[in-house]
């Protein structure tokens, strides 16, 4: 089976996340897609607004009707900081295939300074999507060759939304019903999530 692990903080889960997973799944020929909602991540200083179960909820709701797609509580479920080394580990561990990251261009650069990330490259390979008209090419000729010579890009025109701007739109008030799935928009309302009145 070939995997591709899609991480983040899913606050909350978007079209954008969808599209990303689904042309991952053409591109690199996947079985299956898995959304990994953040624990802990220690490269992040902001926490998210949604707890970890809502989140999860919220990922599930997203997946609805997309068989190629999951979601796994594996980081929820830990205690403390959560890093992509021990997560790819598990999840290898309990379900053995070929794993691919996926990852925005710009978190390239970062990779240096993630934890183990040397044995992370072994466990794995990066798939890259070139967005925000980043060169590619310069960032990996930065990195060591082990690491870059684990990494594939894929161009492709990504959904212009993120997060923080769901969050922001519904603190005013206004609908998001275009950058999010209805099942998501549905679990938001009745969720109260984002609202003035939760913050």
């Amino acid at each position: 089976m070939k995997y591709g692990i899609l991480g983040g903080t899913f606050d909350p889960p978007h079209n954008g996340h969808l599209h990303i997973a689904q042309i991952a799944l053409r591109e690199l020929k996947l079985d299956e897609v898995v959304l990994v909602p953040a624990g802990w991540n220690p490269l992040k200083l902001i926490r998210p607004v949604a707890s970890g179960p809502q989140r999860w909820e919220m990922c599930q709701a997203a997946i609805e009707g997309e068989p190629q797609l999951s979601v796994s509580d594996i980081e929820l479920t830990q205690s403390g900081r959560t890093y992509a080394y021990d997560t790819i580990r598990e999840l290898k561990r309990a379900r053995p295939g070929d794993y691919t990251f996926i990852v925005g261009a710009d978190t390239l650069r970062t990779l240096p300074e993630w934890y183990q990330i040397d044995k992370l490259a072994g466990l794995c390979r990066f798939a890259a999507f070139n967005r925000d008209a980043l060169l590619v090419s310069d960032i990996l000729g930065q990195l060591s060759t082990m690491i870059a010579d684990r990494v594939v890009t894929i161009s492709a025109p990504l959904v212009p939304v993120s997060s923080s701007k769901i969050r922001e739109a519904l603190a005013r008030g206004e609908r998001i019903d275009h950058w999010v799935p209805p099942a998501v928009a549905d679990y938001i309302e009745r969720s109260k999530l984002y609202h003035p009145e939760t913050h």
